[in-house]
């Protein structure tokens, strides 16, 4: 802003008047202008990213699929995959993602399984626990991977693409993440508290 000043002194004022300072006539018409900035700067971040969305609370899965390099659509989970997600306020927060109808292990026991029942219950369940939150400069989500039933995701930070509305949470998960290519995307509808 544009002060005037004399002898520390703002002209025009009396020695001693409070403050030291006055505000011009221009600073005063730019005050407006700069006001105005601010505010389209501030709705062209906006716009440019997702609204703001608080994923505290739980959600269930209401649909899990994977798109292939080639655009051809999978479901690894099943037409109907059963799944939780549980965020609490400070960003914590615990996935599982199931297929449902998984063959039961015939001996009764998991740690004598025969080798496919292992790949199906492995191939057939994704669960993951950590801190999520949604990065208001990208407008996107970032998971902090603490534990995973898929070890290689154990420590890592995946940033996905987001939509939210209507309580409904979509994701992607990076094709870096399958390393075939795959882009998988996972799909959460809030349930009510």
């Amino acid at each position: 802003m544009a002060l005037e000043t004399r002898g520390g002194q703002p002209k025009g004022e009396p020695a001693g008047a409070p403050g030291g300072y006055r505000i011009t006539r221009r600073a005063v018409w730019l005050l407006p202008a700069v006001a105005a900035g601010v505010m389209a700067l501030a709705v062209g971040a906006r716009a440019a990213g997702q609204p703001p969305v608080s994923l505290q609370g739980s959600w269930t899965l209401a649909g899990a699929y994977e798109i292939a390099a080639d655009g051809t659509r999978t479901t690894n989970f099943g037409e109907h995959p059963e799944g939780l997600l549980m965020v609490d306020q400070d960003g914590r927060y615990s996935l599982q993602i199931f297929r449902p109808n998984r063959p039961r292990f015939a001996s009764g026991d998991k740690t004598r399984g025969t080798p496919d029942e292992y790949r199906e219950a492995a191939l057939g369940s994704s669960t993951h626990t950590g801190h999520v939150a949604v990065d208001p400069a990208s407008g996107k989500l970032v998971f902090k991977i603490e534990t995973a039933s898929y070890p290689n995701w154990e420590g890592a930070q995946q940033v996905r693409d987001y939509t939210y509305k209507d309580g409904v949470l979509t994701y992607s998960v990076p094709a870096s993440a399958s390393g075939n290519g795959t882009v998988a995307y996972s799909v959460w509808r809030r349930l009510p508290s």
